[in-house]
Formats: structure tokens, sequence, C-alpha cells
């Protein structure tokens, strides 16, 4: 049974740490390295690193931070953004993070998940899927940063990228993203029960109670936040935090 965790997510742009409200309206919230050094000191498991404008801007994954993150970061971390290639990756591994997530490349060349997970391994290798509801009101998944629709269903979707050789789904809620009105838990209960991967989920933390819920009414591995992390109070001053080893316990157990 894989061990539960509690990831803070955090999203780059310019190499500063942003945070976003539905992939939009971003702001600025820190610098990455003093942020991991805080990080550190609250004994954080894992942390995730996505960068929002890579893909969109074809830009080059910043191997030089990877490598700074690496250097202060007591704990694993995974990066995401802009990953095209099976080179690009052994780069982010060499520069020091455990694992990469990729998106968009996923879908326009599934073959790279492939590829990847026997280079490397499975359990480096996490496919990240971005959904919301259309018209409709049917969950379909997006990629290029939430702003192209594939019309594909989140669950199909990431049973096919299991069956590919992907070690985990990172599954994000683009509707909550930074919303702070809960987890979308009857689509984590869903997709946790139909894939055997471990599935990190993410989108909506308002509080500890969120957290907890998720644990205990579904079979997810992870639960992973943004703002409930960096933000605080009614008007969202920027203040790292944690919950302490105790309150973890709690929640998990």
């Amino acid at each position: 049974m894989a061990l539960k965790r509690i990831i803070p997510c955090l999203l780059l742009r310019d190499e500063g740490l942003v945070k976003t409200q539905k992939f939009k309206n971003s702001v600025y919230v820190g610098d990455p390295i003093n942020t991991v050094k805080i990080f550190n000191e609250k004994e954080v498991d894992e942390l995730i690193f996505l960068d929002i404008d890579a893909t969109n801007k074809k830009k080059e994954p910043p191997y030089h931070l990877i490598e700074d993150i690496a250097t202060e970061c007591f704990m694993p971390f995974c990066y995401g953004g802009g990953i095209k290639t099976i080179d690009q990756i052994g780069k982010i591994i060499a520069s020091g993070a455990e694992k990469v997530a990729i998106n968009s490349e996923a879908y326009y060349n599934p073959e790279l998940i492939k590829q990847a997970s026997e280079i490397f391994g499975s359990s480096t290798i996490v496919v990240s899927i971005d959904y919301k509801n259309d018209f409709f009101g049917k969950k379909i998944v997006y990629v290029n940063g939430g702003k192209k629709s594939t019309k594909k269903d989140p669950i199909t979707y990431a049973k096919e990228m299991e069956a590919l050789g992907a070690g985990e789904i990172f599954l994000n809620s683009i509707s909550r993203d930074g919303m702070k009105v809960g987890l979308d838990i009857d689509m984590i209960k869903e997709m946790s029960e139909t894939i055997s991967i471990p599935v990190v989920a993410c989108g909506g933390v308002e509080s500890l109670k969120d957290i907890e819920q998720a644990f205990k009414e579904t079979e997810v591995t992870a639960i992973g936040a943004g703002s409930f992390f960096v933000f605080q109070g009614k008007r969202n001053a920027v203040l790292i935090s944690y919950p302490s080893q105790e309150d973890i316990e709690q929640i998990i157990n």
C-alpha cells in the first residue's frame, strides 16, 4: 500500500513562484529557493514544481533552477513544464529531480510516455491531467495550460497513460484551482478506484478537513495543494505553511 502524502504544488513563472485561480490571474508569491528552505524546516515529504509558461512559450526546462532547487531541497521533488523529449527528461533527472510531470506532450505524443517509462522507470514518470467541465457539464481533459480541449474523458485518458507505463497520475481540477472550494471528491474517488497506479489529486483545498475527507472517502494516494500552503487569512497574505506532523498523522490515520 502506497504511503499517503500531502504535497505542496508550486507554480513557476519566470523562475519566480506564482499562484493562479482557474489557471489565470497569477500572483507572485516568492522566491523558489527561499520557499524550499522554509519547507525543509517544516519537514515536508515531497514537492511538485510546475512551470506554467514553458509549454505555450516553447521554453526549455530551467535546468539551472532545477539544480539550485536540488541543492537546497531535503526532500524529493517532481518537475513539470515544457517537457517534450527523452533528452530533456534525462537532463531534468541529472539536474536533481526525482520525477518529471508530463502534460501536453503526453497527449500530443503518447509514445513519449512509453519510451520514458522504459528508459527511466515508471516511478519517474508522472502524467499530469488537467480537467474541467465543458458546456454540457461533461469532464474533459485540457492541455496547453488549460487552453486547449482534447475532448477526452479524464478516466479513459488516465487508463491509456497507465497502459503506456505512467507511474503516477497528477489530477488537477482547473475549475477549483486556487478557489479554496474543496476537492472534487467524486472525481478523485472514481479515478483512484479505476486505475492501479498512485493518484495525486489537486485543486480546491481550503482546509485540512478537505484533505482528511479525501483520504477517508477515496483511495487517493496523495493530495496536492497550492493556495492552502502559500496564502493565509481572508486577504490571502503570503505566508508559507504546512501542517504539523501530529496533524498529518491524525488526518492520514
